[in-house]
């Protein structure tokens, strides 16, 4: 197998960066859906996901000077509030691209820890275009939310905690939309024989496209999972699953309500559309079970969007 472009190590100096500044979240058992059968709880997390670990980790790079111009960031929402969370705490001053439509929930709790929202992008098509231009105009430092690898890093010591509370886990299902959490779980559990598999909206799916054509390549990402509409993977993740030689693992959009209202109705977590993939994937039937752990990822969804999904068929 080729090495891959996050390690053990940059995970393990992650863990200990920002050690004491976030939640160790919780791995609960779910007999339901097998008798070993775990999911990771990531939506606990402060700000609602996993997404504070890679912010964190990435700010605590900065260097004075950077940290006085500024960080940027695009978002369709979760990696916006942790980067206006992390930046309130570390004193500095952020901007965040998302786009018009956007989860409400999420750009309120953006606008809530003090970051600038830009609300020019149309949709999640341009939001990188418009993020270009802005960084450009502005010099401040991009924290990118996917592929840059300190957020990678931080971003895997979900990896870690997954490894200690279930050593002998055979499988990891991770949601994936640009792929940064799913490269940064299988940097941690690179020296163990655990398979990392990412699972992708079959409306949302960059990582596949580019492992199919060897290279990052645009989607229209039309995912009740918002928070897995990326427009394209990232290249740290595309040699990720390409060092692992694996597919993302698809599921539908009933397959992915389906996987949301068990959360909600069986095993008590109020999860986001995007939290409930990883589920999604076991539910259907498109992994095998075994020692699993699920990640659900985050919980930041609108009332009346759980509601329309629980009320559903």
């Amino acid at each position: 197998m080729e090495s891959l472009p996050v390690g053990r190590e940059d995970v393990e100096r992650a863990a200990r960066v920002i050690a004491g500044r976030l939640q160790r979240t919780p791995t609960l058992s779910c007999r339901t859906l097998g008798p070993h059968v775990y999911l990771k709880a990531e939506l606990l997390q402060r700000t609602g996901s996993f997404k504070p670990r890679g912010v964190l980790t990435k700010l605590a790079s900065l260097t004075a000077e950077e940290k006085a111009r500024g960080v940027i960031a695009a978002s369709a929402g979760n990696h916006a509030a942790a980067l206006a969370f992390g930046a309130a705490l570390e004193g500095i001053d952020a901007l965040v691209v998302m786009y018009q439509g956007a989860s409400e929930v999420k750009l309120r709790a953006a606008e809530a820890y003090g970051a600038t929202i830009d609300l020019d992008a149309t949709g999640p098509g341009d939001v990188f275009e418009r993020l270009d231009a802005l960084q450009k105009e502005t010099g401040r430092v991009l924290v990118h939310p996917f592929d840059d690898p300190l957020v990678i890093a931080g971003q895997g010591t979900v990896g870690l905690e997954i490894l200690e509370d279930v050593p002998d886990v055979e499988r990891i299902l991770v949601p994936c939309g640009g792929g940064g959490l799913f490269s940064g779980i299988a940097a941690a559990a690179e020296p163990v024989d655990v398979e990392v598999v990412p699972v992708e909206p079959e409306n949302s799916r960059a990582l596949h496209a580019a492992f199919e054509a060897g290279e990052a390549t645009r989607v229209d990402a039309r995912s009740i999972a918002d928070g897995l509409n990326a427009p394209f993977a990232g290249r740290l993740a595309l040699a990720t699953a390409q060092a692992l030689d694996v597919e993302p693992v698809l599921v539908t959009e009933d397959e992915l309500a389906a996987g949301f209202r068990f959360l909600y109705q069986r095993a008590k977590l109020a999860c986001e559309p995007a939290g409930a993939a990883a589920v999604a994937a076991l539910l259907a039937g498109k992994v095998e079970s075994g020692r699993t752990v699920c990640v659900v990822s985050g919980g930041n969804v609108a009332a009346h969007t759980a509601a329309g999904i629980l009320t559903g068929p």
